[in-house]
C-alpha cells in the first residue's frame, strides 16, 4: 500500500524533504532529480539540479538547489539535520537528457550529460552509493519518491512509467 496522504512538490531549482508519502518533481529535461533517503528511517529529501557548478552562475544571492555542487551539499545537510545517517543513505536519481539537437560538439550545450556527470561526482565525494538511475535520451521526465516503499516512479514522456 502506498501512503498518498502526502506528496510534496519540489520545484526547479528547488529541494525539500519528506519523512512520510512521497516527494514529486517534474520539469526534468536537461535537469536532473536527485533523491537522497535514508531507508531505516524512511526519510528522503530531493534537489531538481539544473546546472553542474556553482561558479558558472552570477547571481547575487546563488540559490544553491540550482547547481549539482550546492544542492546536493545542501540536501545531505538538511537531511542529517532531521537524523539521517550518511553511512545509510542512498540515492535514486533521474533526467539529464540532451532535449536538443546541435550541430556544434561544444560542451557547453550537453547540460544534461554535464549535470549527470556533476551529480556523480558530487556524490561519489560524500560517499553516497546510487542505487538506481534513469538519465540521458532526449525526453522529459516526471519524478515521485515513495518512502515507504523506497520507489522511484519515473515517468517519461510518450514512453510509460517505470519503478527504479
Amino acid at each position: 500500500m502506498i501512503d498518498t496522504s502526502t506528496v510534496v512538490k519540489v520545484g526547479i531549482a528547488d529541494m525539500n524533504i519528506v519523512a512520510s508519502g512521497s516527494i514529486r518533481t517534474s520539469g526534468l529535461g536537461s535537469c536532473i532529480g536527485v533523491v537522497l533517503y535514508d531507508e531505516f528511517i524512511k526519510l528522503a529529501g530531493m534537489v531538481h539540479v539544473m546546472l553542474p557548478h556553482s561558479s558558472i552562475g552570477n547571481e547575487a544571492v546563488p540559490n544553491p538547489a540550482k547547481y549539482a555542487d550546492t544542492g546536493i551539499e545542501e540536501l545531505i545537510r538538511q537531511l542529517k539535520a532531521q537524523g539521517a545517517s550518511m553511512k545509510r543513505l542512498q540515492c535514486k536519481m533521474a533526467g539529464g537528457a540532451q532535449m536538443f539537437q546541435f550541430q556544434s560538439k561544444s560542451d557547453v550545450m550537453r547540460i544534461g550529460p554535464r549535470n549527470a556527470e556533476a551529480v556523480k561526482q558530487v556524490l561519489l565525494k560524500y560517499g553516497v552509493p546510487v542505487v538506481a538511475e534513469d538519465l540521458g535520451g532526449n525526453k522529459g521526465r516526471t519524478i515521485e519518491f515513495f518512502t515507504s516503499t523506497g520507489i522511484l516512479k519515473v515517468r517519461t514522456v510518450n514512453e510509460g512509467t517505470k519503478d527504479l
